[in-house]
């Protein structure tokens, strides 16, 4: 059963830092690309990061250029969203996705399979 479990949401404070994991379980991560995506209360889904299913490649959106690193271990089939310099515009339902193609992420992220979620609250 092909499966995807997003972890490490919390409540932190501006300024701070969480590591998220996506742990995939009934495939193997290596042959797939990678993606996190954000949805913050009344806001549309927005598409936070991707990387390719090489690795070579990733994609952030502007918004988190610099803070967040999207990273992968296929030898675990995990995958991982490194976030710092948070800030309460951060604040959403986290998700991560995975996808055949390389460039679904960003033109077609309905297409991937995806976890179910973990909440970020970035408040003081």
């Amino acid at each position: 059963q092909v499966q995807l479990v997003e972890s490490g949401g919390g409540s932190v404070q501006p300024g701070g830092s969480l590591k998220l994991s996506c742990e995939t379980s009934g495939f193997a991560l290596r042959p797939y690309a990678i993606g996190w995506f954000r949805q913050a209360p009344g806001k549309e889904r927005e598409g936070v990061s991707c990387m390719s299913l090489s690795g070579g490649s990733t994609y952030y959106v502007d918004s988190v250029k610099g803070r967040f690193t999207i990273s992968r271990d296929n030898g675990n089939n995990t995958m991982y969203l490194q976030m710092s310099h948070l800030t309460s515009e951060d604040t959403a339902v986290y998700y991560c996705a995975v996808y055949h193609k390389d460039s679904d992420c960003e033109r077609d992220p309905k297409s991937g399979f995806w976890g179910e979620g973990t909440q970020v609250t970035v408040s003081s």
